[in-house]
């Protein structure tokens, strides 16, 4: 994996910008330490930092320019199927100088254009300068494993892989408020909408082209299939067999590399099936796996060490206690570029630390919840939907719930804040209760926020952003899987993964991503991934038998960091005396006083519910904005 970013200039003034791509460029250091380089032609530059992964040489280093010196490419991700592309390329008869995917993916764009996307198996971003039309190309992958954001004036056009790189140029940064609501309720800002006016994420399985007179051009290659074949009759049976195959040759591709790999091994069902596969193709396989000493409630590790047995894989457990996840904090906030308070990205970024210390890639299990249904909200999802006596009952007993106390930091209060929210959900329609359960802190902007700051949010906006999202839920239930590869997985799980695997320069690889075992997926009823009695029915009756009996029924969980414990011990004074101190609160003009006063009530309260969060999403959103804001 690297970093990439460059520039495109409409005008004079815009060429001054030019000048900034060696800052730019620099700012990517982490996603790419093995190297970098610059090109600049007339009205564009490029900037390249490399994480060798594939050809290691120099020969392989970007930006790449074809023979010809007409175009030139930086490409961040891997291209799994290259071997059979440069195959493709030498038969008829373009000579190659590397062996890297690079250079395949380069003369593959040179000789199909945006045709040659839908070739590729592989995660990706990349932009290919075209010096005789002036005229830029971007892509993304299919399900945006690799992030591309972009910004245009009436001056110039800048992408990058990060905003950081960006900001570098001097981009204006402007709050983009409807998005500061959407976080507020997510805790991440879905694309194509970034925290800053006038910068856009591109889309997933979108590309966009771009030339000097400023004349853009974006459109969709490849979308989630909509539908599950649902007048069909599959055998279920036979769709095991292909769900076996597909994923066995899905993580053979992924094996390939010039340099160590290895696999993240919770103890959850996907990384185990993962880690399975890769270990009956790799002689030494290396897996990797977090342990909580102090929280036990949140440790997996025991179901990590019976996967490792059964494979015999080189397995190392990386045992935290709260002090050490404590101590990743302010990396993890210093990296991330706009407000991000998926908490679990603070166990990811350590677990990549020091997986990285061992290899330089790594196999993950992430996507398979998305596409099997296995979230406790799919569940919920199915029961509200299937009804029954004791869905009545909980809707019942919602007054009482109401009253009781809630935590997620005890089995007790977890088990009372699930339910509660339960009733609360069949309440609604689908589109309204998929919308309500996809949310973490879920303020209420008029409440939240200051009258005058209130007033200055753009009238309908969040509810149009809203309802794009939603709008898709139907009674096909596969359309809530659906909704939650474009929200979920594409702008919260993908996002943790890259934004922390790259902070510590190390690649992260998602078999379940292969855009065939999607595909696959949502040509599947519903009934074959979620039925009463458990979710990702087919993917755990694939591959039974290669799983420890013991991980078969066990409920679903995901990295969980102790927040009660910090916001009432070293995070205590932040809250108090600084982040969310009223001075700060009244001084910064964005949040009501007297909201985070009531808050910051609950929060020290025996029934803190969704205050912790909440208050998480507002420190992560207040420390960017001082990073931001107070030392320009």
């Amino acid at each position: 994996m690297c970093g990439i970013t460059g520039i495109i200039a409409f005008n004079e003034n815009g060429k001054k910008y030019l000048s900034k791509i060696n800052t730019a460029t620099a700012c990517l250091e982490k996603r790419g330490p093995d190297g970098d380089g610059i090109y600049t032609h007339n009205n564009a530059a490029l900037g390249h930092r490399r994480l060798s992964v594939i050809d290691t040489s120099s020969l392989a280093a970007q930006p790449f320019t074809d023979a010809s010196g007409r175009y030139t490419i930086v490409f961040n991700g891997e291209i799994f199927n290259f071997n059979e592309l440069r195959e493709q390329l030498l038969s008829k008869g373009i000579q190659l100088r590397s062996q890297s995917d690079t250079e395949v993916l380069l003369y593959l764009y040179i000789r199909d254009k945006e045709k040659c996307l839908e070739q590729l198996d592989g995660e990706f971003a990349f932009a290919v300068y075209d010096r005789e039309e002036e005229k830029l190309f971007l892509a993304r992958d299919r399900f945006g494993i690799k992030p591309l954001y972009f910004y245009r004036d009436e001056e110039k056009f800048i992408f990058a892989s990060e905003l950081k790189a960006l900001i570098a140029f001097g981009i204006p940064k402007t709050i983009d408020r409807s998005s500061l609501q959407t976080y507020l309720h997510l805790n991440y800002i879905p694309a194509p909408y970034s925290i800053f006016e006038n910068v856009q994420k591109l889309d997933a399985g979108n590309f966009l082209s771009i030339n000097a007179a400023a004349e853009l051009k974006k459109e969709t290659y490849y979308s989630i299939p909509e539908t599950s074949a649902a007048n069909s009759s599959p055998d279920y049976e036979a769709s095991k067999k292909q769900l076996r195959s597909l994923l066995e040759h899905s993580v053979q591709q992924r094996l390939v590399a010039d340099v160590p790999i290895g696999a993240f091994l919770s103890g959850g069902i996907d990384s185990s099936i993962i880690t399975a596969i890769a270990a009956r193709h790799t002689k030494h396989l290396s897996t990797f796996s977090i342990g909580y000493k102090d929280e036990p409630m949140f440790d997996e590790t025991h179901y990590a060490r019976l996967v490792a047995k059964k494979h015999n894989t080189d397995h190392t457990v990386f045992e935290l206690n709260n002090e050490d996840l404590f101590g990743g904090l302010h990396q993890v906030l210093d990296y991330i570029d706009e407000p991000f308070a998926d908490s679990s990205a603070l166990a990811v970024s350590l677990l990549c630390m020091h997986t990285k210390k061992r290899v330089t890639v790594a196999l993950s299990g992430d996507g398979a919840d998305e596409i099997f249904a296995g979230y406790n909200k799919h569940a919920a999802e199915l029961k509200v939907r299937s009804g029954g006596l004791k869905a009545s009952l909980v809707k019942a007993a919602h007054p009482i719930l109401k009253q009781l106390p809630k935590s997620r930091n005890s089995k007790a209060g977890n088990t009372i804040r699930q339910l509660e929210k339960f009733a609360e959900g069949m309440k609604l329609s689908a589109p309204e209760r998929y919308w309500k359960w996809a949310r973490w802190a879920g303020f209420e902007a008029g409440h939240i926020f200051t009258n005058a700051y209130s007033q200055s949010l753009q009238p309908g906006e969040y509810e149009k952003r809203k309802a794009a999202i939603i709008r898709n839920i139907s009674a096909d239930y596969n359309s809530v899987l659906h909704a939650d590869m474009k929200l979920v997985l594409e702008n919260d799980m993908l996002v943790k993964v890259d934004r922390m695997s790259m902070s510590n320069s190390l690649e992260v690889r998602v078999p379940f991503l292969d855009h065939k075992i999607v595909d696959f997926a949502f040509s599947l009823p519903a009934a074959f991934k979620i039925d009463g009695h458990q979710r990702k029915k087919i993917l755990k009756d694939a591959f039974r038998d290669d799983l420890p009996s013991e991980l078969m029924n066990r409920g679903k969980q995901g990295f969980e960091v102790p927040l009660l414990t910090w916001f009432r011990t070293e995070l205590k004074s932040m809250i108090m005396d600084g982040l969310l101190s009223e001075s700060f609160i009244k001084e910064q003009s964005i949040f009501n006083p007297e909201a985070i006063r009531q808050l910051k009530t609950k929060l020290f309260s025996n029934s803190p519910d969704d205050a912790v969060e909440k208050v998480w999403a507002l420190i992560v959103f207040q420390y960017w904005w001082k990073k931001n804001y107070t030392n320009d």
